[in-house]
C-alpha cells in the first residue's frame, strides 16, 4: 500500500531533510541558528524586529515569536499548514499579503526549511537574538561614516566608468546614426527600448494664457540642449524589481562584484503595486534617491551610462516641437488618445504604451505615471540657458513632471511642475523614513536617458548621488 504522504526531500546548508507533504509529521535535522535564523534574519526581521514590528509581530526574539501579532500566533509547533507563517510565504507574491511583501517569493528551498522546522517543534533557542542582515539594509555602506561612504561610493563609479568606457572603446555601443535601439538587461529576458531625441531648442515654461498654467512655470525662456536617448516607456515593474530584490534573491546580479557593490532598497513593508499590476506596468512609489541608484546599476548592467532627465530635457523630450498644453495641441478633447489620466484610467495606473507616442515616439509622457526628473524646484529664470541642471541641496522639494492617471487635464501638460513633499511618505511607519520609498505616492514612476557624449566619472557621481536621500 502507497504511503499517504509524499516525502519531498532537499539539501540545505549540508543538511538533509524531509517534509510530509500534506501531513502533520516530519522527520529532520533542521538547526535554527544556522538554516532558519538566516532565513528570517534576511527577509523577516526587517520588518519583523525591534526597530519596526508590523502587525504587532516580532520575529527577533523567541519572547517576540512566542507572543505573535495581531492575527494571533505565527507558528502552530508541529502543525505548518495551519501556521500563519507558512500560509503567507506559500502564496504568490503577487497577491495580498503574500510575505515579505512586494515580493519575490522566497525559494522553494528556503520554505522548506521554514515547513520542516514546524513540523518538528518550531524550537528557538533561548539565546537566539536575530537582527535585519546588511543584505536587507539600506546599501553595501552598512554603518559607515558619511566620508568613507562617499570614498566607497567615488571607487564604485570609477569601476562602473571603465565598463562603459572599456565597451565604447570596443565599438559595442550605440551611436548618434542609431535613432531607437533595443536593450535586454544582461542574465534576463527584460528589455526596454531606447529613443533617439535630436539636439536643439525650446521654449521652456507656459505662456499666461495657457489653461491650467500656475505661477512656478513662468517665465517661458530659451533653452538649448544636446541630443540624448530616452526610454520610450516609463521603467516598469520587470525592469525595476531585477533591481529592487537583486540582493534579497541573490541571483540577479550573478556574481558581478560592480553590480552587487550598488546600494539596493530595503525591502518594503507593503506590497509595492497596491494591486494594481506587475506585468507590463509601470513601477511606482520610489523616492528620487532610489531611481538615481536604479540608473547607476543599469548602467553597471549594461555597461550603458543612463541617469534621469533633467527638468528641461524631460520638457523637451515631451513636447517634441509643440508649442501647445498638449505634445498633439491644445484641445483637451483629445487627451484620451494619449494619455491615461483620471477621466480614463479607472482609478489606477495602466499598462505603458497603451497609447499614441507623441512625435518623436515616446509613449505615456503625459499621465499613467509622474516622472521624476534631476531638478531641485526653484523658480524658471529669465535668460537663455544650455543643457540646465538645478542640482538637489535640500530634500524638498524636487521636479516631478507629466501628471498622472489620477490628475485631471489642467495638470496633465508639458509645462507642468510639481514638487515633491515629505507627505508622500506618510503612511511609512519607519523612523526616520525611508529613502527608498513614497509609500503614498502611487501615482509616481520615472524613465531614465542615455546622453549621447558620455560624461565623466565625476559627472557620474554628481548624477546618481545628489548628497540629499530622501
Amino acid at each position: 500500500m502507497k504511503s499517504l504522504f509524499a516525502v519531498a526531500k532537499c539539501s540545505v546548508g549540508g543538511l538533509l531533510f524531509a517534509v510530509l507533504v500534506g501531513g502533520h509529521q516530519a522527520t529532520a535535522q533542521i538547526d535554527f541558528k544556522t538554516q532558519v535564523a538566516p532565513i528570517l534574519e534576511s527577509h523577516c526581521v526587517s520588518c519583523h524586529g525591534e526597530e519596526r514590528a508590523a502587525g504587532n509581530l516580532k520575529l527577533d526574539s523567541k519572547a517576540g515569536f512566542l507572543a505573535g501579532g495581531k492575527s494571533g500566533a505565527a507558528v502552530v509547533a508541529g502543525k505548518p499548514n495551519e501556521s500563519r507563517l507558512v500560509q503567507l510565504i506559500e502564496r504568490d507574491a503577487d497577491n495580498d499579503g503574500a510575505m515579505p511583501p512586494g515580493g519575490p517569493q522566497l525559494p522553494k528551498a528556503q520554505r522548506d526549511v521554514i515547513r520542516a522546522w514546524i513540523a518538528d517543534g518550531a524550537e528557538w533557542p533561548e539565546e537566539a537574538k536575530l537582527s535585519p542582515d546588511d543584505r536587507s539594509r539600506p546599501g553595501p555602506m552598512g554603518k559607515l561614516t558619511p566620508a568613507e561612504a562617499a570614498r566607497k561610493e567615488h571607487a564604485l563609479v570609477q569601476r562602473v566608468y571603465q565598463r562603459i568606457a572599456a565597451r565604447e572603446r570596443a565599438g559595442q555601443t550605440p551611436d548618434i546614426k542609431i535613432k531607437s535601439y533595443e536593450v535586454t538587461i544582461p542574465n534576463t529576458v527584460v528589455s526596454y527600448s531606447m529613443v533617439l531625441i535630436p539636439p536643439g531648442e525650446f521654449l521652456m515654461g507656459t505662456p499666461s494664457d495657457e489653461r491650467g498654467r500656475n505661477a512656478a512655470e513662468a517665465p517661458p525662456h530659451k533653452v538649448r540642449l544636446d541630443g540624448f536617448w530616452m526610454q520610450a516607456h516609463e521603467v516598469t515593474w520587470d525592469e525595476y524589481r531585477l533591481f529592487q530584490f537583486a540582493q534579497q534573491t541573490g541571483d540577479a546580479a550573478h556574481g558581478d562584484e560592480t553590480v552587487d557593490a550598488i546600494s539596493h532598497p530595503t525591502r518594503p513593508y507593503v506590497e509595492m503595486s497596491f494591486g494594481m499590476g506587475i506585468h507590463g506596468f509601470p513601477a511606482i512609489s520610489m523616492t528620487q534617491h532610489a531611481a538615481n541608484k536604479y540608473a547607476e546599476w543599469l548602467s553597471a548592467k549594461t555597461g550603458e551610462f543612463y541617469r534621469l532627465p533633467t527638468e528641461a530635457e524631460w520638457e523637451y523630450a515631451c513636447r517634441a516641437g509643440s508649442d501647445d498644453a498638449y505634445y498633439f495641441g491644445s484641445d483637451a478633447k483629445q487627451l484620451g488618445d494619449f494619455a491615461w489620466f483620471a477621466e480614463n484610467s479607472d482609478g489606477k495606473y495602466q499598462k505603458v504604451g497603451a497609447k499614441k507616442p507623441n512625435g518623436w515616439g515616446l509613449y505615456d509622457m503625459l499621465g499613467n505615471v509622474q516622472e521624476w526628473t534631476l531638478d531641485q524646484l526653484t523658480p524658471l529664470g529669465t535668460e537663455e540657458q544650455t543643457n540646465p541642471w538645478v542640482k538637489s541641496t535640500k530634500p524638498y522639494p524636487q521636479v516631478t513632471k507629466g501628471g498622472s492617471w489620477a490628475d485631471g487635464p489642467s495638470d496633465v501638460r508639458c509645462g507642468a511642475r510639481v514638487g515633491s513633499d515629505p507627505s508622500w511618505k506618510q503612511q511609512d511607519p519607519q523612523l526616520p523614513k525611508s529613502i527608498w520609498y513614497e509609500t503614498d505616492a502611487q501615482w509616481l514612476g520615472f524613465r531614465l536617458v542615455r546622453p549621447v557624449k558620455t560624461p565623466s566619472a565625476e559627472e557620474m557621481f554628481a548624477y546618481w548621488n545628489s548628497g540629499v536621500e530622501k
